[in-house]
């Protein structure tokens, strides 16, 4: 796995999960997801919106590194 993996564009993103980056970090604040781990945030994903465990992690990874700045 490359070091940089969570920089994805909207088109893979779109294409992997039907919806926008966009779209997944408003879902992630509405989650608070930078105040829980980032476990728990993957599962929400998986489990509360059927993303696939790889795009749920990338996501995840990706909003927690915007967050953190």
């Amino acid at each position: 796995m490359k070091s940089d993996y969570w920089n994805v564009d909207d088109q893979q993103v779109i294409e992997k999960t039907g919806k926008p980056l966009a779209h997944w970090m408003q879902v992630l604040d509405k989650f608070k997801a930078a105040d829980k781990k980032s476990n728990d945030v993957v599962a929400h994903l998986q489990n509360e919106h059927g993303v696939p465990r790889y795009w749920a992690r990338t996501l995840t990874t990706r909003y927690l590194k915007e967050k953190q700045g």
